[in-house]
C-alpha cells in the first residue's frame, strides 16, 4: 500500500507529465522543478541540480540524451520509466529500504535479479546458466510474491535473467501489469521479439530489454550460434518502430574486446536506438568455462578508459558492471544493491557467485537477506580498498573463498557442484595481474580528485 507521500509525489507528476505531452522539450524544466518538491535524499538532490546545469547546455551529450528519450521512446514507455524507475524506486523506495536496513541488520537490495526459468532456445559458447536444469523454473505465483514482498522492503526494480526469460514472456508481461508501480528489465536474446511482444511492451510500459550482443556480426555469432546477429539486429528494428526502452548487453572477452569498446560499435548501438548499454568482463563459471576467453588485464584498462570517454562524448548511458565500481564503493551484490535468485529459487548473493544458504520457495525474501552467505557480503563489503578491485571472484578470490567456507553455502550448479576452491583456483593468477593495474589506476584517480580540490 502506497504511503501519503507516494500518492501526493504519484499524482503530482502524473499530472506533471500530462503537461509536459504538450511540449516536451519545452517543458522539461518544468518537470524538474516538481520533481524537486518530492526529493528527500541529498544524494538524490544534487543529481536532480546536476540535470538542471545538463539542460541548460544544448551541445551537451547528456542533453542530447535527454532528447532522444522525449523523443524516440513511446510516450506511455517514457512515463512509466520516469513514474517507476525514479520516483518508485529510487526517490520513494531507497528511502525506506535504507530505513528496513537499519532495522533488520540486513542488506536490502535496490534491485531483485531473477530467473523465470532455466530453458533457453540459444546453447552460447561458454554460457554458465546452460549448466542448469532446464526444466528449472518459478511459477508465476512465486515470481508475483517475491515482487509483492519486495516492494515492502522498499524495492521496484525487477530484472529478469535466465536462462531465456522470453520464453515466460506472456507471464512476464502479465507481472508488469499487475505491478504497475514497478520497473521491469529483462536480460535477453531477443531472438523470441517480435511486433505482437513489442506491441504489449508499448502498452504496459514498464518493461525494457537489455539485448544480448557480442560486437558486430562475426563475434556474436561465434559465440551465440549462426544467424544470432541478424535477428538481433531484426529485433532492434522493430523496437525502436514502436518506442520501446531498450539498450545493449555485452560480454568482453579477450577476442572481442577491441572491437566492442571502438568508437564504431557504440556510433552503432546509439543508431540502432539503443538507450543504455551494460558491460560484463567474461567469468570462468561451470565446467563448461573457456579460461581462453577471460579478458587480459590492458584490455579491461581499454574498456575502463572508453567507457568513461563513451559518458563523455555518446547520447546513450553505458555502465561496466566491475570497471564502474568506484562510483559505487565496490561491490553491489549479497543485497547492498541487488541479489539473484534462480530458477530453481536458490537466493544467491550475485548471479556470478553460485552458493546459497536457503531456497525462496521455503523462506521469505527478508529471511533469505539475512542468511549467512548474505550476513558474510555485508560485513566483508567492500571487499578491497581499491574499488577498481571491487569482486570478490574476480578481483579478490580469497575473500569469496572464506566467505562461502564460514557460512556454510552450498553450491546451486545442479550439474557440477563447482566447489568454492575450484572456482577461485581459477582467478587467482587474473586477480594478482588486474592488481598491479588497478593500483596505477587507483593512484590516478586519486591525484586527479586532489588537483581538483585545489
Amino acid at each position: 500500500m502506497k504511503s501519503a507521500k507516494q500518492l501526493i509525489g504519484s499524482v503530482m507528476l502524473k499530472e506533471g507529465l500530462k503537461y509536459l505531452e504538450k511540449d516536451p522539450i519545452k517543458n522539461i524544466p518544468k518537470l524538474m522543478n516538481w520533481a524537486d518538491r518530492l526529493i528527500t535524499e541529498e544524494n538524490h538532490r544534487e543529481t536532480l541540480e546536476s540535470f538542471k546545469e545538463i539542460w541548460d547546455n544544448p551541445d551537451n551529450n547528456w542533453h542530447k540524451f535527454i532528447e532522444r528519450l522525449f523523443t524516440e521512446i513511446h510516450p506511455n514507455v517514457r512515463n512509466k520509466f520516469i513514474m517507476n524507475f525514479f520516483i518508485n524506486s529510487s526517490v520513494l523506495g531507497l528511502p525506506l529500504a535504507k530505513k528496513l536496513k537499519k532495522k533488520h541488520d540486513c542488506n536490502i537490495p535496490w534491485a531483485i535479479l531473477m530467473d523465470p526459468t532455466a530453458a533457453c532456445n540459444l546453447k552460447c559458447k561458454g554460457c554458465w546458466a546452460a549448466e542448469y536444469n532446464k526444466t528449472d523454473s518459478m511459477d508465476y505465483e512465486l515470481l508475483d510474491r517475491i515482487i509483492t514482498e519486495g516492494k515492502e522492503l522498499g524495492t521496484y526494480m525487477y530484472i529478469y535473467s535466465g536462462g531465456e526469460p522470453l520464453v515466460r514472456k506472456d507471464d512476464l508481461i502479465k507481472l508488469a501489469k499487475e505491478h504497475d508501480d514497478c520497473m521491469f528489465l529483462a536480460f535477453t536474446n531477443a531472438t523470441l521479439v517480435d511486433e505482437d511482444f513489442a506491441k504489449k511492451l508499448q502498452d504496459v510500459g514498464n518493461f525494457a530489454l537489455a539485448i544480448s550482443v557480442e560486437g558486430f556480426e562475426k563475434s556474436t555469432d561465434m559465440r551465440r550460434g549462426e544467424g544470432t546477429y541478424n535477428k538481433v539486429m531484426d529485433a532492434m528494428k522493430i523496437l525502436r518502430e514502436y518506442g520501446i526502452g531498450f539498450g545493449f548487453s555485452t560480454c568482453y572477452h579477450r577476442e572481442n574486446t577491441e572491437d566492442i569498446g571502438s568508437e564504431e560499435y557504440i556510433d552503432f548501438m546509439v543508431e540502432k536506438g539503443c538507450m543504455f548499454g551494460w558491460y560484463f568482463t567474461y567469468m570462468p563459471l561451470g565446467k563448461d568455462a573457456i579460461l581462453e576467453l577471460l579478458a587480459k588485464p590492458e584490455q579491461r584498462e581499454f574498456m575502463y578508459h572508453r567507457v568513461r570517454e563513451m559518458r563523455e562524448e555518446k547520447p546513450i548511458f553505458v555502465m561496466d558492471f566491475w570497471n564502474d565500481g568506484e562510483y559505487v564503493e565496490g561491490c553491489i551484490a549479497g543485497g547492498r544493491n541487488y541479489l539473484h535468485i534462480n530458477a530453481s529459487g536458490d537466493v544467491e548473493p550475485c548471479a556470478f557467485i553460485h552458493y546459497s544458504n536457503v531456497n525462496i520457495k521455503d523462506v521469505s525474501l527478508l529471511e533469505a537477506l539475512k542468511s549467512p552467505i548474505f550476513k558474510e557480503y555485508k560485513k566483508g563489503q567492500p571487499f578491497n580498498d581499491n574499488h577498481l578491485r571491487p569482486c570478490p571472484l574476480l578481483d579478490n578470490p580469497d575473500r569469496l573463498k572464506k566467505m562461502v567456507n564460514k557460512s556454510g553455502a552450498k553450491s546451486t550448479q545442479p550439474i557440477d557442484k563447482e566447489s568454492v576452491e575450484e572456482l577461485t583456483d581459477k582467478c587467482q593468477m587474473v586477480s594478482k595481474n588486474w592488481a598491479k593495474k588497478a593500483e596505477v589506476l587507483w593512484k590516478e584517480r586519486a591525484e586527479k580528485k586532489k588537483k581538483m580540490r585545489l
